[in-house]
């Protein structure tokens, strides 16, 4: 069966693609909803200048502001709609998920199937509008203080500003989460993190361009620009490795007689990848570094060194408390994010429950602990692998002065989505070819 899987996924072409009318929907679905997210980033908040922000997103966006820019796709150093984008929602998305591991009626929500899950959709969705209230009020207030060169970044400071800048931030990110839920329902891939990548990669060929210029102005020299590629292209070679790697664990099933015949005794391989969590780590980790942020970068507007000031640059990059607090924020989350997704006890009793077994480990609790140990130690090696990738660029690019978008959360996240949105777009033509070929053998058992 699986040589069988190969052989068709292999035999996948453009000619299948085309017959797939389902899939070619949900592509063009797909690209037309991140269409119009892109058209989204250059639509202006009412009352901002544009230019001031701009100029003041350059001289303080060094830090954490200038990955939450890069995660926009540019639409918070624009100040426009979507200078939110999602993370609000991928805020509300963790708490939530903390909470129904501490809060028994969460958790028995969790348990209901479909209708609990739709429940905490829901709460999900009441948490971003706070989230994205308290964010977008900071954001309102920071920028009537905030002066440049040519003069204040508000044209009309004020309450009608607050509320305005307010709403419409607000509507930018409750549309985002919809256009999200969106592309995961009728598109292909995970529609919140599609919107991220669209965001990064719309931005490369800029920050290519940049990288280039510093070359051509001697800030770096060419022996660092070819050194730095290499190192990005050894990143993403080790991104596809890891995400590819799986430990596969051997399930045997019993034979049983039914009848006169003889079922089962078949021996199948239960696939555990290295990085269980995927890239949930880093974006949730760089989501809570962004909520303190957010506020302190924009109080540097104010001419005078606040307490939030200092935590802006203490969280900069390349600082020691923005290493420590990202590295231990990833390693948290590649071990929460695994643990909600894979269950132990009950992946060993449904095992039991249709007559599975591990070679050597009895059924039930035994079979749970065999789990938890594999599992386990597989996350430490996946924690460890995102934290290499994610910080050790972060050093070159603050040492340097490299663009974000060249950063090991960046590559990560764009060879991981890559590597999912594919996977999912197989497996649709997998199934068309497996639907193919059912109709002709029904037509040929007719003919007969």
């Amino acid at each position: 069966m699986a040589s069988a899987a190969e052989q068709l996924a292999s035999n996948l072409n453009l000619g299948t693609l085309s017959k797939a009318t389902e899939l070619k929907a949900r592509i063009w679905f797909t690209l037309g909803a991140l269409l119009v997210y892109r058209l989204g980033t250059y639509i202006p908040v009412p009352g901002v200048d544009a230019t001031v922000m701009g100029e003041m997103l350059n001289q303080h966006g060094g830090g954490i502001l200038g990955m939450f820019d890069m995660f926009s796709g540019g639409a918070l150093g624009r100040m426009t709609v979507f200078a939110l984008n999602i993370m609000p929602y991928i805020s509300a998305s963790i708490i939530i998920q903390l909470m129904t591991s501490a809060v028994p009626s969460l958790e028995s929500l969790k348990k209901e199937g479909e209708s609990g899950r739709k429940k905490l959709n829901q709460y999900t969705r009441y948490l971003t509008v706070l989230i994205a209230l308290f964010q977008s009020y900071g954001i309102a207030v920071g920028l009537e203080s905030m002066r440049g060169s040519g003069g204040s970044a508000v044209i009309d400071p004020g309450l009608f500003f607050r509320i305005s800048c307010v709403v419409t931030l607000v509507g930018g990110t409750m549309f985002l989460m919809w256009l999200g839920e969106q592309i995961t329902a009728r598109g292909i891939g995970n529609g919140t993190s599609l919107i991220i990548f669209a965001g990064i990669v719309a931005n490369l060929p800029h920050a290519l361009a940049s990288l280039l210029e510093l070359g051509r102005t001697g800030a770096l020299s060419p022996i660092f620009i070819l050194s730095f590629i290499i190192i990005a292209a050894a990143v993403i070679a080790l991104v596809v490795f890891i995400e590819r790697a799986q430990r596969r664990i051997v399930v045997q099933y019993p034979k049983r007689q039914v009848g006169q015949r003889m079922f089962g005794g078949d021996s199948t391989h239960m696939p555990l990848k290295i990085n269980t969590a995927g890239v949930i780590p880093p974006i949730f980790a760089s989501s809570i570094l962004l909520i303190p942020a957010t506020i302190s970068g924009f109080s540097s507007g104010t001419g005078e060194v606040t307490w939030l000031q200092s935590i802006g640059n203490a969280l900069a990059h390349g600082q020691p408390l923005y290493m420590v607090a990202y590295a231990s924020m990833i390693i948290f989350f590649s071990y929460f994010y695994t643990a909600v997704v894979f269950n132990p006890e009950e992946t060993a009793d449904n095992l039991k429950k249709y007559g599975g077994f591990i070679p050597g480990i009895r059924p039930g609790t035994n079979t749970a602990e065999y789990f938890d140990y594999v599992l386990t130690r597989l996350t430490t090696i996946g924690a460890v692998y995102m934290c290499v990738v994610c910080l050790l660029p972060e050093i070159l690019i603050s040492r340097y002065g490299v663009p974000f978008y060249f950063g090991g959360t960046s590559l990560m996240i764009i060879v991981s989505v890559t590597m999912d949105t594919v996977t999912q777009i197989q497996s649709h033509l997998l199934a068309h070819q497996y639907e193919g070929m059912i109709k002709k053998a029904r037509v040929k058992g007719r003919g007969r």
